[in-house]
């Protein structure tokens, strides 16, 4: 599943777009085609479409793992899920299998919601809080501080890898990212998260922002789904390196499960006390 960086990298693309291909900001939609009803969370097929055209991009940002396009009077909500991908192409490319949604643009291109295993969801609506509304602070804002983060941790009495994939607590993280924090900050995942020091907190919302801005960077990880470009995958210290030598210590990495969620960590750097 797309985390932060990645989904970051994406709407960073589709505001600029790339040789070839332009950025969608200041665009308007000419019409809708949707190809799999159930990708819409909140209207049908019939009232996504007449809704939706005519409308212009003013803006494309990330909350959490959603990517938020302002139109100029609904906001498009898209969560990619574990397949999920946005294509920019000419309206005259060849049209792929997987794609559930299209939205042609009056200058001859096309946004393409491609999703193979069908999970990815999206929303039109007018309220965009009531679908991002749950969600946690962001970890890379800089007003959220190590108070706040030390605060929100002794507030739940969770093991610190499960409450960090609670999107509710601090939104963008996903195992990848979780894996790599809690090494940096050499905290074990299993460990109680309203057990952890100020210290510790502080040093652990350090390392969440270095691994993603690394992530970002990077331009993502691009394993598990069809994600383009990014090569944050070679940079692992942790995260799927089971059996292989920690970089900071050369003991083996362990794999467990947490939450039924794979979960690698360094037994020597990151004991369980």
């Amino acid at each position: 599943m797309p985390e932060l960086p990645e989904v970051e990298t994406i709407a960073s693309a589709l505001r600029r777009g790339r040789q070839g291909i332009p950025g969608l900001v200041g665009l308007q939609i000419g019409e809708a085609r949707v190809l799999w009803a159930r990708s819409l969370a909140n209207l049908s097929p019939t009232e996504f479409q007449a809704r939706i055209a005519g409308q212009i991009v003013e803006a494309i940002r990330r909350r959490g793992k959603f990517l938020v396009f302002e139109l100029s009077h609904d906001v498009l909500l898209v969560h990619l899920r574990m397949s999920g991908d946005l294509l920019v192409e000419s309206d005259t490319a060849p049209q792929a299998s997987h794609y559930r949604l299209i939205l042609k643009f009056e200058n001859g291109f096309r946004l393409a919601f491609q999703d193979p295993r069908k999970f990815g969801r999206v929303w039109l609506t007018g309220e965009p809080e009531t679908v991002l509304g749950s969600l946690g602070p962001e970890p890379l804002d800089e007003t959220y501080t190590g108070d706040d983060f030390y605060r929100d941790l002794h507030a739940r009495r969770r093991q610190i890898k499960l409450l960090l994939l609670d999107q509710t607590f601090l939104a963008g993280l996903g195992n990848i990212y979780a894996d790599e924090a809690l090494h940096q900050a050499k905290i074990h995942p299993l460990k109680r998260a309203d057990l952890l020091t100020q210290q510790k907190a502080e040093h652990l919302l350090s390392s969440i922002r270095a691994v993603l801005q690394e992530g970002i960077q990077r331009q993502g990880a691009s394993i598990d789904w069809v994600y383009r470009g990014g090569d944050f995958q070679n940079h692992f210290r942790v995260y799927r390196r089971t059996g292989l030598p920690c970089t900071e210590c050369d003991t083996p990495i362990e794999r467990i499960i947490v939450g039924q969620r794979a979960t690698h960590y360094c037994p020597h750097c990151q004991p369980l006390v």
